[in-house]
């Protein structure tokens, strides 16, 4: 049985320390809100139903919340979730693997951030992207920003786990329905993308299906 390289390398109590560690940043008056920025631009400023899948203690959806969408999030991590439901009673947070995850409603965008891409269960990759895209209305919007290489995840994935590249990813969301809108290579669409270690990709669901 494959383990999930996120909680073999935390454990599954790294919750505390990762909230500290960004309110720490925030204090320092360090920008914690670009992927919730890039997400909100996408949805054009509207309203919007979003998933924060990986959502962890909750940053990006809390903000997205703040900036007026109805946000729910989903992380396997325990720990991380008593963060985010600590931080934000409100918001519905759902504690699953994301093979796993069913709403029972559609959603307008699906924001995955945090590296979660390379830290999903071995071998579930294709399954979590055709979850997350059955998820989407038509013309939703799945937005990923993901390191490639070792030099742009914080972490040491455990031993015989690949960084698995772009054209992995690709072909899992094509799979699902989703087709490649933009690639830049940082949340501010400062930087298109030219092959780097790091990349956010906008896909949009092009295929109809029904949602989870």
């Amino acid at each position: 049985m494959n383990v999930n390289p996120w909680l073999a390398v935390t454990g599954g109590t790294a919750g505390p320390g990762y909230a500290a560690r960004f309110a720490a940043l925030e204090e320092r008056g360090a920008d914690l809100h670009g992927e919730a920025r890039r997400v909100h631009a996408l949805l054009g400023e509207r309203p919007s139903d979003v998933l924060d899948a990986g959502c962890g203690t909750g940053r990006v959806a809390i903000h997205l919340a703040r900036l007026g969408h109805r946000v729910e999030g989903a992380d396997l991590d325990a720990s991380m979730l008593a963060e985010a439901r600590a931080a934000a009673p409100d918001i519905p947070w759902h504690l699953t693997d994301l093979v796993d995850l069913h709403l029972g409603h559609p959603v307008d965008a699906v924001v995955a951030a945090g590296n979660l891409w390379p830290l999903l269960t071995p071998g579930t990759h294709a399954q979590v992207a055709a979850v997350l895209a059955g998820h989407l209305r038509p013309g939703g919007l799945l937005v990923a920003g993901f390191g490639l290489d070792a030099d742009h995840v914080p972490f040491t994935l455990p031993e015989g786990v690949p960084f698995p590249g772009l054209a992995d990813y690709d072909a899992a969301c094509a799979a699902a329905g989703l087709t490649l809108t933009t690639r830049t290579a940082d949340w501010d669409v400062a930087e298109p993308y030219a092959g780097g270690g790091y990349a956010v990709s906008v896909h949009t669901r092009t295929a109809p299906g029904p949602p989870r």
